[in-house]
């Protein structure tokens, strides 16, 4: 039994290898948007004005005040309102992949998702310092973005290869088969930012209550 899944994991891992390897460039080109958008992030929030800031400050400190005062976060709620984001999220990126002149949307997609990135590990880091924003950082987006950043430049490099086979071959069959494989590619990575929706929901959560004391 070892023996099998060692082989699978095996497989599995030659798989990824080879589809990042054959797409290379793709992917060196939804990496640097989504860098880009980080630094966007980081810029914007170093850059806006002090009465912005203060509401940022304001909002996460009343957030962790909460937290250490026994509030409870509704996990169900919670889980519904960032899976029902990952769904609308995930169908967009399928859309404009499958629409020739969606491809610049796709683009701008994976941006705001670095920018939005940046934008939150900013505003911790301004909130509660290096130390502890660094900790927070750590503790609350890590665990479900090892798995969400992938998912974006996969969706991100599936739209664009959609697009690039179309031009290549814009037969009806053709455009069809690329079409489903775009489909079923956007649904497997759909699962993927579901499981870490329950991660983010009961792992990442339930690390920040239990050592909120500390912020």
């Amino acid at each position: 039994m070892r023996k099998q899944e060692r082989k699978g994991k095996s497989q599995i891992l030659r798989i990824i290898e080879n589809h990042i390897y054959h797409n290379a460039k793709q992917y060196s080109i939804v990496c640097i948007l989504f860098l880009i958008g980080i630094v966007a992030g980081v810029f914007f929030i170093n850059h806006v004005e002090i009465g912005t800031k203060q509401q940022i400050e304001n909002e996460l400190t009343t957030f962790l005040y909460s937290l250490k005062t026994d509030y409870q976060i509704d996990s169900i709620s919670l889980l519904k309102t960032v899976m029902g984001n990952h769904i609308v999220f995930t169908f967009l990126m399928w859309f404009m992949g499958c629409m020739v002149i969606g491809i610049p949307m796709v683009y701008g997609l994976v941006a705001f998702r670095g920018f939005s990135l940046g934008y939150t590990i900013s505003s911790i880091l301004y909130t509660l310092g290096t130390g502890k924003g660094t900790l927070f950082c750590i503790l609350s987006l890590v665990l479900q973005n090892i798995f969400i950043i992938p998912v974006i430049l996969a969706l991100a490099v599936s739209g664009i290869k959609l697009y690039q086979s179309i031009m290549k071959d814009k037969r009806k069959e053709n455009i069809k088969i690329e079409i489903v494989r775009h489909t079923i590619f956007s649904l497997f990575m759909l699962a993927i930012l579901m499981v870490a929706t329950i991660m983010e929901v009961y792992g990442s959560n339930t690390l920040i209550s239990a050592c909120v004391k500390y912020f």
